[in-house]
């Protein structure tokens, strides 16, 4: 296996965890949204402004999902120019 290969194989894996982390902390982030807003509609007790600082792990794993697709069309990128 060539160097070029491994480093463009590294950057893919990288990328797949990037989105995979991205994934779980949007998930995360778009539960605490639900549960902040639960109360709101439901005329109860405001929850404490923890879980309001909560949702914002929603765009954090969207930006780390949108890095990790771009890391891995780059290593594509990579790849398809090593090859041809």
């Amino acid at each position: 296996m060539s160097s070029a290969s491994s480093v463009s194989s590294q950057s893919a894996d990288r990328g797949d965890a990037y989105v995979k982390a991205g994934t779980v902390v949007f998930g995360l982030g778009a539960l605490a949204t639900l549960v902040t807003f639960v109360p709101l509609f439901l005329h109860l007790t405001p929850l404490p402004s923890a879980a309001y600082w909560l949702s914002m792990l929603m765009p954090l794993g969207f930006l780390l999902a949108l890095t990790g697709l771009l890391l891995s069309a780059r290593a594509q990128r990579r790849r398809v120019r090593a090859g041809g």
